[in-house]
């Protein structure tokens, strides 16, 4: 009876000491390369307006409620180059990669032909870079909107609708030590919405579709944000795990990476991984060693102890295992940063 009683305080103890140890989650900002590596003499940028406004019967569409084919309608483009363009300066601004970042404030197309792309001359451009002392031009040259909305029902007079809009844009830098080579940015993508439309203010309120030009001016900020990264270094929200095993070296390294006392915990860490003979508990503490090294952003050695978390992780657990998943994840995503470290330190000398 007594052993049976003192096995089953043991029990108890492994099954609380195994439901104490597990992952902590925590969210980090890394530090992105922008896309497009500008030459180095380039610190400051003008952006500029360079498209015709679409007109107002191009591009939209409506499918009301029991009709079988879409109706086109109208909806005004109208200052929604504007709002790309002041936004896509204000995003570089709060980057701070640029000594400067201004804006130009009034379009440079005054023709009318929506279609046609018409490149910045030489004169023009050194004319602008001239008169706000800037080093190079961002300039949106074509932008092409579309929007496309769908009627499901209607509740109590009003209706539930779902609307899908579309960007397309085209931006050119303007340098002139490029020799004639203009780099090119295109992009595309889209986005939805779904909900009442609703312009009184009052029922269903908080489930809303925009209108067709309110979402064009969300897809223009929207795309803004976007070329911000193209062109500038940046912040980028991520999810992070380490491993807090029940061990007393594990739960020092974890104290010490709770305060960012990063090259402590990884002492800590690298310890634990030396004495332990299991292979799984060798694989989360190189992991947590991989994360440590990545805060001190010493890529080269987050990869490599990333690599043997990876390694540890396929020999100790089962195919297909969450673990096995969630390393490999991890290994690539500290690869990509390894392998852009270098631009990244190009551009932010």
């Amino acid at each position: 009876m007594k052993h049976l009683y003192f096995s089953g305080i043991l029990f108890f103890f492994v099954l609380f000491f195994c439901n104490c140890a597990g992952i902590q989650y925590m969210s980090i900002e890394t530090r992105e390369p922008a896309q497009v590596t500008l030459p180095t003499e380039v610190k400051s940028v003008l952006v500029v307006n360079n498209v015709v406004q679409q007109p107002n019967e191009i591009g939209h569409n409506v499918k009301r409620l029991g009709k079988k084919q879409a109706d086109r309608v109208k909806a005004s483009a109208d200052s929604i180059a504007i709002f790309y363009t002041e936004a896509l300066s204000q995003f570089l601004g709060e980057e701070e990669y640029f000594d400067a970042v201004k804006y130009h404030q009034r379009p440079l197309r005054s023709d009318n032909d929506f279609w046609q792309e018409v490149s910045i001359s030489p004169e023009t451009m050194n004319k602008l870079r001239s008169t706000t002392a800037t080093d190079a031009i961002i300039s949106l040259d074509k932008l092409i909107l579309q929007t496309e909305r769908v009627d499901f029902f209607q509740q109590e007079g009003y209706m539930y609708a779902g609307l899908a809009g579309k960007i397309h844009s085209v931006i050119r830098v303007y340098l002139p030590s490029m020799e004639g080579k203009i780099p090119v940015v295109q992009f595309t993508d889209s986005m939805k919405w779904e909900g009442y439309d609703i312009r009184d203010g009052r029922a269903y309120a908080d489930l809303v579709i925009p209108s067709q030009e309110e979402a064009m001016k969300q897809l223009a900020v929207f795309a803004a944000e976007k070329m911000t990264k193209v062109f500038s270094p940046h912040w980028e929200n991520q999810d992070r795990w380490y491993y807090t095993q029940m061990s007393s070296r594990m739960r020092e390294g974890e104290v010490f990476a709770k305060n960012n006392q990063w090259f402590n915990a990884i002492e800590k860490w690298n310890e634990s991984y030396t004495k332990e003979k299991n292979k799984l508990n060798q694989a989360k503490a190189a992991h947590n060693m991989a994360l440590g090294y990545e805060m001190l952003d010493d890529m080269d050695s987050a990869y490599k102890w990333a690599v043997i978390a990876a390694d540890l992780f396929q020999q100790s657990t089962a195919s297909g295992s969450l673990e096995r998943r969630r390393s490999l994840l991890f290994k690539n995503e500290m690869e990509r940063r390894r392998d852009t470290s270098n631009k990244l330190n190009m551009q932010i000398k």
